[in-house]
């Protein structure tokens, strides 16, 4: 098991790639705190997935509430070994309809939030000598832009450049900071995208999500899953001279 005796925090866990990532680093033998707003999907993933994982409720929009979370592990579990970022939410529509609330939103949990999560948690992994794992998700639409998603391709670019500068800086504590980003993923927010596209770009419903799958090399979109290997890797000694790197986990959509 690559991740004995370790200690994972996981934003997002409860459902898609964050569920399939704490699932797989359980059984890798890592006792995993799934850290998610939906609290009750959180405990029902926590107990489903057992080997000691535990549910912590967390709006990571809001800095008292992940430092609320930071307490919450530290008096539960220790201070974590690994990190993973995976909270994130989608956002859609033409730049003339673009709201503050839009942009404050998406921001607020895919930038912030990653942010003085890893703020907190690299604090307790400095404070207790631990040289940890911090693994954020970033995406292929951090890469470049797409019509339509300008904010949420933004702030996954910001996700990108958080990562370089904060494995440049946390790296002299022994920390590695890197990034994985996924392209087209079957997830239940991939529901939502589809729905969105269908709106904007006068689409059929399902017609986005089966086209986007075609394009991809490998012949088909993602899965949860096809993640867990990448996060597992990133999160072991294997990975100890890697930092400040994005990996993209695409089926090839994108070459960098």
């Amino acid at each position: 098991m690559r991740l004995e005796n370790k200690i994972a925090v996981v934003t997002g866990g409860a459902r898609g790639i964050g569920r399939a990532i704490s699932e797989r680093y359980a059984h890798e033998g890592a006792k995993v705190v799934i850290a998610d707003l939906l609290i009750d999907e959180a405990k029902a993933a926590a107990a489903a997935i057992g080997h000691g994982a535990t549910a912590v409720a967390v709006d990571v929009s809001r800095l008292a509430s992940i430092q609320e979370l930071g307490r919450a592990v530290a008096d539960g579990v220790g201070a974590p070994d690994i990190l993973v970022n995976g909270a994130a939410i989608f956002g859609m529509a033409p730049l003339a309809e673009i709201t503050e609330e839009h942009f404050d939103r998406q921001f607020d949990i895919n930038v912030r939030g990653l942010l003085f999560t890893t703020q907190v948690f690299a604090a307790q992994m400095i404070a207790a000598g631990k040289k940890g794992k911090v693994i954020n998700f970033a995406s292929q639409a951090g890469r470049r832009g797409e019509a339509h998603v300008a904010v949420y391709c933004a702030t996954k670019a910001a996700v990108i450049s958080i990562t370089q500068s904060c494995a440049l800086e946390l790296i002299r504590y022994g920390i590695n900071v890197n990034a994985i980003a996924p392209g087209v993923v079957d997830t239940p927010m991939w529901d939502q995208v589809d729905a969105l596209f269908a709106k904007y770009e006068k689409r059929a419903i399902g017609e986005k999500k089966r086209l986007v799958g075609e394009a991809v090399p490998f012949g088909r979109m993602g899965t949860p899953e096809d993640m867990t290997g990448a996060a597992v890797f990133l999160a072991s000694s294997d990975a100890d001279y890697i930092l400040a790197q994005t990996l993209n986990v695409d089926g090839g959509n994108w070459m960098s």
